[in-house]
């Protein structure tokens, strides 16, 4: 069986997970093997997503499994996004996701809804698909961040029920998706492109020393974002050492200064991480 949910089409014998460690052939299926296995669940503020101009000052039930599609060399949370199914994972039904929010919110009034976040969560996005659209009965809020490597068919399975993104665009280089994160440039692109008109779109670079960190790559990058709209807010994050590469933090001084060239495309540009 072949996997659709992304670029990689993965082809699955009965009983393989696939790259992502979320999805799996069982019984001649394609099936999300992770469904309703929560590894974090945390409030975030807003603004740790990273939104900033989406209900700024607002809190979020923020959960998230395991699994990814990519393999950044870099992840920042890679103890989840690298880890196949374990007894850290708890199965939360969405009707409980539901039940949570509503409960938090009567504690904190600034409370909107849910993030689907941590891992890329849309290796399980029919769990998405199930507990966003309970949530927008509820009359809250879905937010989701996402790396954008997802077939633009799920694209279109949860896009009805997302409020908000945060998407990230690593680079505007082909090469780098391709050899160092083993992702789809083309894939993401096309992501970013659906998703703009359909809901609140912003977009985070992590700035990667000796990878994605020069003038030109986010001069190009912004450029690039403009085109679809020059409103959509950019984030520019700080790079710390994780998981398997060991470079030193990116330099504060570099993400002002490629700050001022975003915007030069771009109306909201911010720094984060710093």
């Amino acid at each position: 069986m072949i996997c659709s949910t992304c670029f990689r089409h993965c082809q699955l014998q009965e009983g393989q997970i696939g790259f992502c460690r979320a999805r799996q052939n069982k019984g001649g299926k394609i099936i999300c093997a992770n469904y309703g296995y929560v590894t974090s669940m945390a409030i975030d503020p807003i603004e740790k997503k990273p939104l900033a101009l989406f209900h700024p000052g607002s809190t979020l039930l923020s959960i998230g499994s395991y699994g990814c599609n990519l393999d950044c060399p870099f992840c920042q949370n890679f103890q989840i996004s690298r880890m196949a199914k374990s007894s850290d994972a708890n199965f939360v039904s969405p009707e409980k996701i539901r039940d949570m929010a509503l409960q938090a919110k009567q504690t904190q009034s600034n409370l909107i809804g849910v993030a689907y976040t941590y891992n890329e969560m849309l290796c399980s996005w029919e769990y998405v698909r199930d507990c966003a659209q309970l949530i927008h009965k509820a009359h809250l809020l879905n937010v989701l961040v996402t790396n954008g490597t997802a077939s633009l068919d799920v694209l279109d399975e949860i896009l009805p029920y997302i409020d908000a993104m945060n998407i990230d665009l690593k680079s505007l280089n082909a090469q780098t998706y391709a050899s160092i994160l083993h992702g789809d440039l083309n894939q993401t692109m096309a992501f970013i492109e659906k998703a703009i008109p359909a809901c609140h779109v912003e977009i985070t670079t992590l700035v990667v020393p000796g990878m994605n960190d020069s003038e030109s790559e986010i001069d190009a990058l912004t450029h690039w974002i403009s085109q679809q709209d020059p409103n959509i807010p950019y984030h520019l994050t700080r790079y710390f050492p994780r998981y398997q590469m060991d470079t030193p933090a990116t330099n504060i001084s570099t993400l002002y200064r490629l700050k001022e060239i975003a915007q030069t495309h771009l109306h909201h540009v911010f720094v984060g991480n710093v």
